[in-house]
């Protein structure tokens, strides 16, 4: 690598820069390999998007309009679509030429709108268009897929690079925009910006922080609203919205203040949730001023949560910051489960941080486990999508738990969070309305420390940054999970040695105090001693063992919790209770998140395939179409 390449971060200490120089031609970090759009050419002022919502059709129909500026003499204007079909385009008002090109799986087809610009220029370019049945952003349900079974109901799933199928843009996250919204739709309607004006079924709404393309997004269906906060909202469905206002309104605006003192103040306005039906794919999506999330959060017990303070914590890193691209994805996830589980910690005290950060470590272990040969090339934190990788395929716990443990363990070689928080505060406001790459970080870290060059270089960085598998463990504080460790060793001694004594040596109280997670953590316990040192839970004794904890811990079947019904699911299955294999398919009937719904299939599938591929065949379009298709690959189908 040059000279000048390694000079484009100038506080870098001489043995970070040799480590860079070996990987950052590899990386890429100047060209985000996920877009087929020309967009280092332009600046996006503004963008506007006005669109029709026709249910009957399912489809959107309109237009987006680009206030643009270029960089550079170019040509064409080159933007990323995926299964649009586009109508007309025009330059500064006059009709001019367009093709769309083959399409280049899994990154769509170029749209390019010949049009010759020099550098400096300012000018507006509209695209008239409709989306297709194969949009992969969005998810149309008819009245009998929602809660309240009167009304259809449409939202929309951008990330990573599912925009394109949406609207025509420059669908890279190194690209943010202030947006307008104008959407017609006879039933309320939401988005990623703050409503403005409604004139009879037309929404107008603004977005005046600049986002990046994969947090644009529109739900449309029978939504009400109801105040958690004084300054949100949660919206549901009717039939839904008191339990959801029950679950979200005591921790909300704890969360926010609470993060605005780790960083700087909430810049959004309106923090909202908008609890969605349950083909949601995700736990959460940040989308500003209103996160979409999943029902599995409505428990009952007020004990899921934490995943609003993921969300949250988003309107710093994430939406505020950006990765340039998913290679660096771990800017966006890793920061944001660091400052969420220091939002935990500030409400909860830090013994619940710890214990959240082991929860996320034997994810992260048990996640890199599953990818098999794929962990060579996936449990890198800085990824290589180039190729034509679909960054779809490069999700996992990776960038969420690897990269809040590089940020607990640089915290940790600093001393203190005392230490740590100046830099959190430097680094969000230095990049707030930007996208960056790893290496802006590193070069950021160490220009804030310079006096501590010595220390940060103790740290394994190429291990770390480039090298698959688990990292070095950070030291963790194990009070709270040693509480569940012992409860399951006590489980599986009592089985092994004297399993009479099993309906005598347990009781409700064993799990009394125990929140959601460390019901999780003893249940996750329990599955990992299964084959160590000839302990089966798929012996007599073990089924025997799994009948008493059914009756004595009677709120794990009965539980309304998806975090603790997946576990106990989980434990059923590689028991072999072939009872449970029928009831694991009915509930995936159930629920459209796909950190249950994929695992789940992938149990189901080791057990009972043709029950497995019969169960997704009768829910398969329950599910959004993201969750549909990793779910047929983890299939086989």
């Amino acid at each position: 690598m040059s000279t000048a390449a390694t000079n484009a971060y100038p506080n870098l200490s001489k043995h970070l820069r040799s480590i860079v120089a070996k990987h950052l031609p590899k990386a890429s970090p100047e060209i985000d390999p996920s877009t087929l759009s020309n967009y280092q050419n332009f600046n996006v002022r503004h963008t506007t998007l006005d669109l029709k919502v026709l249910f009957e059709e399912k489809k959107l129909q309109g237009s987006i309009l680009f206030d643009l500026k270029a960089l550079s003499n170019t040509d064409k204007i080159i933007l990323d679509s995926s299964y649009l079909k586009v109508d007309k385009v025009l330059v500064d008002g006059a009709e001019t030429s367009f093709e769309i090109g083959d399409r280049v799986e899994p990154l769509g087809a170029q749209l390019t709108v010949n049009y010759k610009v020099t550098k400096d220029t300012q000018f507006k370019v509209q695209v008239f268009y409709e989306t297709t049945d194969e949009c992969t952003a969005l998810q149309w349900l008819d009245p009998a897929q929602t809660d309240g079974k009167s009304q259809p109901y449409l939202f929309s799933q951008c990330e990573p690079i599912h925009a394109r199928s949406f609207f025509p843009c420059f669908d890279t996250p190194s690209i943010k925009s202030t947006f307008t919204y104008f959407f017609d739709s006879p039933l309320n309607t939401l988005t990623s910006g703050l409503l403005k004006e409604r004139k009879g079924t037309v929404y107008h709404f603004e977005q005046g922080v600049p986002i990046p393309s994969y947090l644009v997004s529109i739900a449309s269906g029978d939504i009400v609203d109801a105040e958690i906060g004084p300054r949100s909202k949660v919206y549901s469905e009717p039939t839904f919205i008191e339990a959801c206002k029950w679950e979200f309104e005591n921790d909300t605006e704890k969360f926010i203040r609470t993060a605005e003192n780790i960083v700087f103040p909430y810049e959004w306005i309106d923090y909202d949730v908008l609890i969605l039906p349950s083909s949601m794919p995700f736990g959460g999506m940040e989308h500003p001023n209103c996160t979409f999330a999943t029902p599995t959060l409505i428990s009952g017990d007020r004990e899921n949560v934490d995943v609003i303070a993921h969300e949250l914590a988003h309107s710093w890193s994430g939406n505020l910051v950006t990765n340039c691209s998913f290679e660096h994805f771990w800017l966006n996830e890793g920061w944001t489960v660091y400052l969420e589980r220091r939002i935990q910690g500030g409400i909860h005290g830090d013994a619940f941080r710890h214990f959240s950060a082991i929860i996320g470590w034997n994810d992260l272990k048990n996640s890199i486990l599953s990818m098999g040969e794929s962990a060579k090339r996936y449990s890198t934190l800085v990824q290589d999508l180039k190729d034509r990788i679909d960054p779809d395929d490069s999700f996992s716990t990776v960038p969420y738990e690897k990269g809040f443990n590089l940020l607990f363990h640089i915290e940790q070689k600093l001393g203190s969070t005392e230490k740590f928080d100046p830099f959190i505060k430097h680094y969000f406001t230095k990049f707030k309305y930007t996208s960056l790459d790893t290496y802006q970080f590193l070069d950021t870290l160490y220009g804030f420390y310079k006096d501590d060059h010595e220390l940060l270089d103790s740290i394994d960085w190429d291990t770390w940054l480039f090298q698959p598998g688990m990292p070095p463990m950070p030291n963790f504080k194990t009070d709270l999970v040693d509480q569940c460790y012992k409860l399951a060793e006590k489980w599986v001694h009592i089985t092994s040695e004297c399993p009479d004594k099993l309906s005598t040596e347990f009781s409700t109280n064993d799990i009394a105090s125990f929140g959601a997670n460390q019901n999780g953590v003893f249940l996750d316990k329990l599955v990992d001693y299964e084959g160590v040192k000839g302990f089966t839970w798929k012996s007599k004794d073990g089924h025997h063992a799994i009948s008493v904890m059914a009756e004595v811990y009677d709120k794990y079947p009965n539980s309304h919790n998806a975090e603790v019904l997946f576990r106990w699911f989980r434990l059923l299955v590689s028991a072999e209770v072939k009872s449970s294999y029928v009831q694991l398919a009915d509930w995936l009937g159930t629920v459209g998140r796909m950190k249950f719904v994929r695992p789940s299939y992938k149990m189901l599938n080791l057990v009972d395939r043709d029950l497995a591929i019969k169960t997704f065949r009768k829910n398969e379009m329950m599910y959004h179409p993201i969750c549909r298709a990793m779910v047929k690959k983890d299939l086989g189908l």
